[in-house]
């Protein structure tokens, strides 16, 4: 079979093109035409998206585990609340009456299937609802005999005014904003738009809550907010002398010219943080006794607090600090009233690089009882361990065997329960799906909470006693359910996802596929794709859409997708579309993604070529 090797993802045409022109004789059997062209338009994620309904469950947890959520159909939506101590699912209101009633009290004219809002706020008792509606706040009962506009006005916000706010970060309690302002730090009064500066020695390139993230860079502030309201943990960023990178602009007029910091390797001088804490209302800031560190990306492209902790009382922050060369990760403790710094322990991984977890932080302090719970690959696999905050000494490890802890979702203290997502530790599934577990913090107790064969995305109730628990697969739609926090046991069955219109245009799903990596012995996985109207007795070349990673890979998520970006598309214009996940990827061992660390220019081809 003729193989096309296609190294990025490029528009659809593009691809279509170098597919051709490395297999011509391919290109002889079918002339792509017009008609193909529209065909595969009909498969791109704008036209094949609407056609599937029920797809995800967003929960809001109310009281007594208790949720609501926005669900898709076919007609348009609804809004459902599901109780788990009467094993119920139901409609959160009467639609068809409140539509007629939301149109009453505002002059609009609404339906049941289409209302004009996507969020609303139970009342305690769950009779009535609030929603807010043109720069207005209405109450309706669930019965729907009336919607009324109750005191105070909802300020409806410019699109400048919105993009402000979204760069500013709220305080636990909701009163006042953060933001940055000419490299300074401020706050604004949530309810009367009054704005303090917080910092004055903030300048150009060494200033408060600055992103450092690229081309993606923004003027977001980064920072977390204590749990009283009352100071915040940020950082001062020195990138004054740290060289910059370029990127033209070639839209339509002349080019525009972008510039940013940004630190080659081999640098002498990068981009360092001056770890700060501020108390809002004396507007003192709170210096680290430390030397400036690294700052750490937590989520590949930006800047985040994910590495930084409170505790309940807010008179400590424990951060973790990453070297250069991210072999080595540290742990301390900063007094806020103080600054003082105190290191609990640190740990090193020489031979390649240390990951701090596979897609999120996943190292907690346990202020109670004065624990920290860490992630570390030491064994080969992403596992967690429990150490003494005081000393930094070892306790013992908590996860074990085969497979890798990949979320930590939630610790309880007082029951020492922890919950947790894991990759690999279920024998002969793909080794990518995600599933749902819990353990205690004393290594017993380990229990598979979501059974399916399926990658699982959940959402556990704060009280930890039932979670949400939505499972696909690349070739099976989402099915949702609500089972209990200890024992996995379903309860209520929430949604199923409605493909029935995706299939009627002659949709197929792409084919999960699994071959032998490069040493002829190690499996690999991926997605098949085939045009809709494949013929089995023909010869399609392949294109191979490759990224090759290291911080993922050419599949990306396991979970159902009606649109995989242009891949089906692809296959519509007489390809056979690869992607496969070659050694070198993530979530996997350690040692599966080391595979050609220190060598970029490996790019997993030797398992693409033997995966083809």
């Amino acid at each position: 079979m003729p193989a096309a090797l296609v190294t990025a993802r490029s528009s659809l045409l593009g691809l279509t093109l170098l597919g051709v022109l490395a297999t011509p004789g391919a290109a002889q059997q079918h002339a792509v035409t017009a008609a193909d062209y529209a065909r595969a338009e009909q498969f791109l994620a704008p036209a094949v998206t609407p056609l599937v309904s029920g797809m995800s469950v967003s929960p809001s947890w109310i009281a007594g585990d208790r949720f609501w959520y926005r669900n898709t159909t076919a007609a348009g939506s609804e809004f459902i609340i599901a109780e788990p101590t009467r094993k119920s699912r139901a409609r959160a209101f009467d639609h068809a009456k409140v539509a007629l009633a939301l149109s009453a009290a505002t002059g609009g004219t609404y339906d049941a299937d289409h209302l004009p809002f996507t969020a609303i706020t139970m009342a305690e008792d769950g009779k009535s609802f609030s929603v807010n509606l043109s720069g207005k706040r209405y109450s309706c009962d669930v019965l729907g005999i009336s919607c009324v506009a109750v005191a105070g006005v909802v300020p409806t916000q410019s699109a400048t005014g919105r993009a402000a706010a979204a760069l500013a970060v709220t305080s636990p309690d909701g009163k006042r904003a953060a933001f940055i302002r000419n490299w300074n730090l401020w706050i604004r009064d949530v309810t009367t738009g009054a704005e303090s500066q917080l910092t004055s020695d903030g300048v150009t390139d060494f200033g408060y809550a600055t992103d450092n993230a690229g081309w993606a860079n923004s003027d977001r502030a980064i920072l977390l907010w204590s749990p009283d309201s009352r100071k915040i943990a940020t950082y001062q960023q020195d990138q004054r002398h740290v060289g910059e990178m370029y990127l033209v602009s070639t839209t339509a007029g002349h080019p525009t010219l972008r510039a940013w910091k940004y630190p080659l390797p081999g640098d002498s001088i990068v981009t360092m943080i001056q770890r700060v804490v501020i108390d809002v209302d004396s507007k003192r800031v709170v210096r680290f006794q430390m030397s400036p560190d690294q700052h750490r990306s937590t989520n590949g492209d930006n800047i985040s607090m994910g590495d930084v902790q409170w505790s309940p009382d807010a008179s400590q922050v424990a951060f973790v600090s990453v070297t250069r060369d991210h072999k080595t990760a540290t742990l301390r403790v900063a007094d806020a009233a103080t600054g003082v710094v105190r290191t609990v322990m640190s740990e090193s991984v020489p031979a390649s690089h240390f990951e701090s977890g596979l897609g999120k932080i996943n190292w907690q302090m346990l202020w109670t009882s004065k624990e920290v719970l860490w992630w570390s690959q030491r064994d080969n696999w992403g596992q967690l361990y429990l150490y003494d905050a005081a000393t930094g000494a070892l306790k013992h490890q908590v996860t074990t065997g085969e497979g890798n802890v990949a979320a930590v979702v939630k610790v309880d203290e007082p029951h020492r329960i922890v919950w947790f997502t894991g990759t690999g530790r279920e024998a002969g599934r793909d080794p990518y799906f995600r599933f749902f577990y819990r353990i205690g913090l004393d290594g017993k107790g380990y229990t598979l909470l979501t059974p399916d064969d399926g990658d699982h995305t959940v959402s556990l109730a704060p009280s930890g006693a039932v979670f949400v628990d939505t499972w696909s697969r690349p070739d099976v739609p989402q099915i949702t359910v609500l089972r209990s926090g200890l024992t996995g046991k379903q309860l209520v069955a929430l949604e199923r996802a409605d493909i029935s219109r995706l299939v009627a245009t002659g949709w197929k799903p792409p084919i999960p596929i699994t071959m032998k990596g490069r040493d002829g012995t190690t499996d690999i996985y991926g997605l098949m794709f085939r045009p809709s109207h494949f013929d089995s007795t023909a010869k399609y070349p392949i294109i191979n859409q490759i990224y090759p990673g290291p911080q993922t890979g050419s599949v990306g998520g396991r979970s159902f997708t009606p649109a995989r970006g242009d891949a089906q598309a692809l296959a519509e214009l007489g390809f056979i579309v690869v992607q496969i996940d070659g050694m070198g990827t993530p979530w996997r061992s350690k040692s599966f993604h080391d595979a050609y660390y220190g060598n970029m220019g490996d790019n997993t081809l030797p398992d693409q070529v033997a995966g083809m």
